[in-house]
């Protein structure tokens, strides 16, 4: 993964392209006070040196390139300075054979493909500021004209063009004994996720165009081409199905699309990457199943059967090898993890910030082995740290680097890595108390998608990233479960008799 390095305000950023080829050569800038070109720290194609001037640069790859990659500079930035600026690819349709610049290709592509945020805490939010009364002008007027507190209207989401998100019913975890899963800690949890499920409900018949679950992947494209948001809900941490089969029927018939296998608890089904203990402290979790209880493993073959995706964000990383079949030898039973492609709905490069919420390296490769997508969180905590001082410890957050560049770092060391194929957005938005710089709220994703283009990631792949690549995963997990439905029979609870 290359180092970005942050740039003056007295420089421009231009793209240099290859007409021959319409392929990106290098991303470089211009000191317009001291004629100097520099590039990002690490390129591929461009080395950087201390007080480097045009004559300095040489190709890493291309000898003879030095006096028509100059030529470029100059030209393009006049184009750059008028507001224009040539295509990023070929194989992309936004702009091709136009004059757009970054701004005008993110419209563009917002447009014609949806965003799709992976994670969106709007109703605990309103929990927690409304006590789930949303007919009430203290809400209402808010939410309908603009003004509402943290990071979510709906003025917001038209400035921002979002497509659609996975509206999260969550419920924390029970407190006390983080090992002990008996039915009886999670009455309250369940009932506490029907009252958000009902939520989710009454803001769809108030508010149709945003909150209207569609039953499966057609559906969810079939909504964007007409308009209306694209808006399943989920739910975070199966200690909110209550240790019951049933319950995760249920959830999926009112509209439940993903379920995150934990959040910060271990449960009778899967490990957890962070535990909460009692007094409301996190820390780095102990491994209980060491990955999926053969319960978890059962659940998730079910959630495949139903069509739901499975979601990794949260887990512990055994339990992301366990789903995505990484397990040597495939474990007991020859397990060889999910039939269909899970997701990580709000998750990091654990590379880039080393917490335990995000993935390493060598699962990334494994994500791209099974079709899957990390969707990329905005929580400053997840974006921007250093390696704690012992590794009991959480790492150190680094304030400087809480911005939209180093989110976009994350996506460009996924991307380069694994893929572009691989990699989406989950903000968590109204579910972290700060933001990047940048990225205050819904309303910033055009100038996102501009900085993905402005660093070099095409239309194309920019596209995907929205939400394309989390609509492939999805349509994915459907034809599985079609073909699963034909011959497995659902899950069920076992029922005791109690009188």
């Amino acid at each position: 993964m290359e180092k970005y390095t942050d740039l003056s305000d007295e420089e421009e950023h231009v793209q240099i392209y290859d007409v021959r080829e319409y392929g990106t050569i290098g991303m470089v800038c211009v000191d317009k006070e001291q004629g100097k070109v520099c590039n990002y720290e690490g390129h591929d194609h461009i080395y950087e040196k201390d007080n480097q001037t045009s004559a300095d640069l040489v190709p890493s790859r291309r000898q003879n390139l030095s006096v028509r990659l100059i030529a470029s500079v100059i030209l393009l930035l006049t184009l750059y300075r008028i507001g224009y600026i040539w295509p990023v690819d070929s194989r992309s349709d936004h702009g091709y054979g136009k004059h757009l610049t970054f701004r005008e290709r993110a419209v563009k592509i917002l447009e014609e493909n949806p965003l799709i945020d992976g994670h969106n805490d709007l109703m605990i939010f309103i929990t927690g500021k409304y006590q789930n009364h949303i007919y009430e002008n203290e809400f209402a007027q808010k939410f309908e004209h603009g003004g509402l507190a943290q990071h979510v209207d709906i003025p917001r989401l038209g400035k921002g063009m979002q497509g659609g998100a996975f509206w999260s019913a969550f419920w924390p975890c029970p407190l006390g004994d983080g090992t002990n899963f008996s039915d009886e800690r999670y009455h309250d949890i369940v009932r506490s996720t029907l009252n958000q499920l009902d939520l989710f409900h009454r803001l769809g018949q108030s508010y149709p165009k945003y909150f209207n679950p569609p039953k499966n992947s057609s559906v969810a494209k079939a909504a964007f081409e007409s308009g209306t948001f694209i808006a399943p809900a989920a739910i975070e941490g199966l200690h909110q199905i209550g240790n019951s089969i049933s319950t995760l029927h249920l959830y999926h018939q009112l509209g439940v699309r993903y379920a995150t296998l934990t959040w910060n608890c271990h449960n009778k089904y899967a490990d957890a990457a962070i535990e909460t203990g009692s007094d409301f402290r996190a820390h780095i979790a102990t491994p209980f199943w060491h990955g999926l209880s053969p319960d978890g493993r059962n659940l998730v073959k079910e959630m495949n059967r139903l069509g739901m995706l499975v979601d990794l964000a949260h887990v512990s990383q055994d339990t992301m090898r366990d789903v995505l079949g990484g397990t040597p030898g495939g474990g007991a039973g020859n397990w060889t993890g999910s039939l269909a492609p899970p997701i990580f709905s709000h998750s990091s490069a654990y590379a880039i910030c080393p917490h335990p919420r995000n993935v390493p390296d060598d699962i990334l490769q494994l994500v791209k082995q099974r079709n899957s997508v990390v969707m990329v969180n905005f929580n400053p905590d997840f974006i921007s740290c250093v390696p704690g001082k012992t590794a009991e410890d959480f790492p150190e957050f680094v304030p400087a680097n809480s911005t939209l560049k180093q989110v976009v770092r994350h996506i460009r060391h996924i991307g380069e890595l694994i893929g572009y194929d691989h990699v989406g957005i989950g903000t968590d938005y109204d579910g972290i108390e700060a933001t990047p710089a940048g990225l205050e709220d819904v309303s910033k994703f055009p100038d996102f998608i501009a900085e993905l283009l402005r660093q070099g990631i095409s239309d194309k792949d920019v596209a995907k990233i929205a939400g394309g690549n989390l609509l492939r995963v999805w349509t994915e997990a459907d034809k599985v479960a079609k073909k699963l439905q034909k011959h497995m029979l659902p899950l069920e609870d076992n029922v005791q008799n109690k009188w």
